[in-house]
């Protein structure tokens, strides 16, 4: 996910987040994935937030970016998803290894 792509995907899943009251604390969008570390609202569940992030942003990016549909294959996001809390690990921790990542992307962008 580069370039423009890049941009245009980081700016619908801030919108759809916005949508729900949840905040981005830190995050990336790297080449073939995306880092999140965010803060969701009690009323609503880690599984029912990725579910409606993923799915809403799949519709999303195939209306902005219509080369990424394919009329075989509608998936977008790979099925599955890691989590982990801020309890398990502090949250300095996890900020700074999405800033690295996203750092490694960016370098990734220029060799391109």
């Amino acid at each position: 996910m580069y370039g423009k792509y890049k941009v245009g995907i980081r700016n619908i899943l801030k919108k759809l987040c916005e949508y729900k009251k949840v905040e981005i604390i830190e995050g990336a969008v790297c080449e073939d994935h995306v880092r999140l570390c965010v803060s969701i609202p009690p009323k609503l569940s880690v599984s029912e937030f990725v579910g409606y992030l993923k799915g809403k942003s799949a519709l999303m990016i195939y209306d902005k970016f219509p080369e990424f549909s394919n009329k075989w294959d509608r998936a977008f996001w790979a099925r599955g998803y890691y989590v982990t809390t801020i309890g398990n690990v502090n949250e300095e921790t996890i900020k700074n290894y999405i800033k690295e990542q996203a750092e490694e992307s960016k370098r990734e962008d220029t060799r391109r």
